[in-house]
């Protein structure tokens, strides 16, 4: 009887400890995954963004796991990152970056996968439809307005008459956005030619190779490219070669101008996919492929850069610019 009641009183104090020790807390917090290919400005206000929109819902650090890992813009570390957050049974994960999204969609089928920062989801191979998923993976588009970037390129450079289209050939995100800007400048009438990068250390050879045979640089939002936004304008400024990118932060870094979209209200969007999912409210393959609408869309111009080029900005752009200095 002793030795039963001993055991009985071990057993009572074991379920006790466990239930002190954490388990009624585990079941109540959230645990929140979050991959970004690379450090540069876009990324970073996307993952602002997203942490913004989920404090705004209720979801903080009293009672959610955040669990941010950075891959440094290297893809064997994508899937290494991709990995440790689907076994770390996540309730959600949030991918920014196509390859940082193809990475955590080829490791789970299970958790829902909130992406942003990534143009076409579904000709990226992360979903069936942006408008009806079908899977665990949803998120915010971040299609930039290419026809309007050119009409800007026209404005401001009208003396231009062949435009390098200037991408990453390895990302899937940017060759969508150099296929649009390319038909977009046909419809425009002016030639162009592509000029593709494969990794950081050949981004100077390239910007080279198109002095003498363009008149001006089209940058859409690729990750390398914006990482290395720096290195491609001390060559293109130098010279004479004004670029037109896909995001304010390249033009903080040396680009003439851009009219593109608000990465923070992007991860913003991508939140509030998040808080709806997390909520029970919807599903990942119920939820289509969200946009930022025309007036999330912010003309930006580099003064710095338009007083070195010698370049005149038109008093309608002017007045509706925001006007950045390049940055130090």
């Amino acid at each position: 009887m002793k030795n039963l009641l001993k055991c009985g009183l071990a057993l009572a104090a074991a379920f006790s400890l466990a239930a002190c020790s954490g388990g009624s807390q585990s079941e109540d917090t959230t645990k929140i995954g979050i991959i970004q290919l690379a450090e540069h400005p876009a990324l970073d206000q996307a993952y602002e963004g997203f942490m913004d929109g989920l404090k705004e819902a209720g979801y903080t650090e009293e009672n959610t796991t955040f669990d941010y890992q950075n891959a440094s813009n290297d893809l064997s570390n994508c899937d290494t990152i991709a990995q440790k957050l689907v076994n770390d049974g996540d309730d959600l994960i949030y991918a920014i970056a196509t390859p940082a999204a193809q990475s955590v969609a080829n490791q789970t089928t299970e958790i829902p996968v909130i992406v942003s920062a990534v143009t076409d989801p579904a000709a990226s191979g992360l979903l069936e439809d942006n408008e009806k998923p079908g899977g665990n993976v949803t998120g915010a588009s971040d299609l930039t307005p290419v026809e309007e970037q050119i009409d800007l390129l026209q404005q401001l450079l009208p003396d231009a008459k062949k435009v390098a289209v200037m991408y990453c050939s390895s990302e899937d995100n940017s060759k969508i956005q150099a296929e649009m800007a390319e038909e977009a400048l046909d419809a425009a009438g002016l030639e162009w030619q592509e000029a593709t990068v494969a990794d950081s250390s050949s981004i100077q050879q390239v910007t080279e190779s198109l002095i003498g045979n363009v008149d001006a640089i089209y940058i859409p939002t690729d990750n390398l490219l914006a990482e290395g936004m720096s290195a491609v304008a001390q060559v293109s400024n130098a010279n004479g070669i004004p670029c037109i990118v896909g995001e304010s932060g390249m033009v903080e870094n040396g680009g003439l101008a851009t009219y593109g979209i608000d990465y923070y209200e992007l991860g913003k969007l991508a939140a509030k996919q998040a808080v709806d999912i997390l909520n029970g409210d919807t599903t990942a393959a119920e939820t289509p492929v969200a946009y930022l609408a025309a007036e999330d869309c912010v003309l930006t111009i580099n003064k710095s850069v338009a007083d070195e080029l010698g370049i005149e900005i038109p008093e309608d752009l002017a007045k509706d610019a925001e006007m950045v200095e390049t940055a130090s």
